[in-house]
């Protein structure tokens, strides 16, 4: 015969079981360290040559567990008026009404709410917001590595691409043919809080 205090022990523990297969898995939280994250981007002059270029400045977080990557969220903020093509007066060209418009939309954002995929790589599906025009965006994600830092820190990083289309955003100004797409890469490392 089971002892009473036996049979609470159990049916505590069943108890507590339910309690943790119910409950929504709880991603760990990174803030973006800007220092050690690139946002660069890749489109074709005229047919003839690619330009490449990066933004400096930007914000953001992530969640994100390897045991649970489709609880992975992401939001970033860019400071459009940061783009840098390595060339200033192409740049003050880049930050006006023919292309990014940065006075009138000082920021760009994404936010990420969907993956699909598994620890070391899927897809975050979201919504870009640039120019003023909001529209989804997907990106192709890959997981590069996590673990301790050398001053008592957890980090965590990952690459992304993608490809937009400038007309979509309201960006029509005529580069040729072969510049209505653009190409990003985006390399993120994140400091858990």
């Amino acid at each position: 015969m089971k002892s009473p205090m036996l049979m609470h022990a159990v049916a505590g523990m069943a108890m507590l079981s339910a309690v943790s297969v119910s409950m929504p898995v709880r991603a760990a939280d990174y803030d973006i360290d800007s220092s050690h994250a690139f946002i660069q981007f890749r489109i074709s002059h005229l047919g003839y040559s690619v330009l490449n270029g990066r933004f400096n400045q930007f914000a953001g977080k992530f969640s994100w567990d390897q045991a649970s990557p489709q609880a992975a969220i992401v939001e970033v903020v860019v400071d459009t008026a940061s783009i840098d093509s390595n060339w200033a007066e192409r740049d003050k060209h880049l930050r006006g009404a023919d292309f990014l418009d940065v006075k009138q939309f000082p920021r760009a954002t994404f936010k990420g709410t969907k993956y699909t995929g598994d620890a070391k790589g899927g897809k975050m599906e979201g919504t870009l917001t640039l120019h003023g025009v909001t529209k989804p965006l997907m990106l192709d994600v890959q997981f590069i590595g996590a673990g301790p830092d050398p001053w008592g820190g957890y980090r965590a990083g990952f690459k992304a691409q993608t490809t937009l289309r400038r007309a979509d955003f309201g960006m029509t100004y005529q580069l040729g043919p072969t510049a209505e797409t653009m190409e990003f890469d985006l390399f993120v490392e994140g400091i858990r809080k």
